[in-house]
């Protein structure tokens, strides 16, 4: 038989019977889409820098939502454990990136050196324009 001849492969097969076939049957946990979505967001918002205080908010509420979403998918007929470890590390890395920018902007705010530098660039350019 030549390969023209034989029936593409899941030929005849409706989404339907195939996802019955297929055996996962499990919901994924609410608590772990989520958290996911809370990790992206998260981390969306501290890359920004300005809005890095609203990152910090949320990847700690992706966080509390990762480990309860780890916890439901411990549960029989409940999927959704890799989206909440997927969540976590987003989330994570969002508050750590969000730490260090707040530790970074606190530093330079408290250096009264670079705050004079940065006041003497923009006195500069204010004479530029003038």
């Amino acid at each position: 038989m030549t390969a023209a001849s034989e029936p593409a492969r899941g030929a005849g097969v409706t989404a339907g019977s195939r996802s019955q076939r297929s055996g996962t049957g499990g919901k994924t946990s609410a608590a772990a889409t989520f958290a996911l979505v809370f990790g992206v967001a998260a981390l969306f918002s501290v890359l920004t820098a300005i809005l890095f205080w609203l990152g910090l908010v949320l990847g700690i509420i992706g966080i509390i939502l990762g480990i309860f979403g780890l916890k439901m998918a411990a549960r029989p007929g409940v999927t959704g454990r890799g989206v909440s470890i997927g969540g976590l590390v987003l989330s994570i890395l969002s508050v750590l990136i969000g730490l260090g920018l707040a530790a970074g902007i606190s530093t330079f705010v408290n250096n009264e050196s670079a705050v004079d530098r940065l006041q003497s660039q923009v006195d500069k350019l204010r004479d530029r324009l003038d």
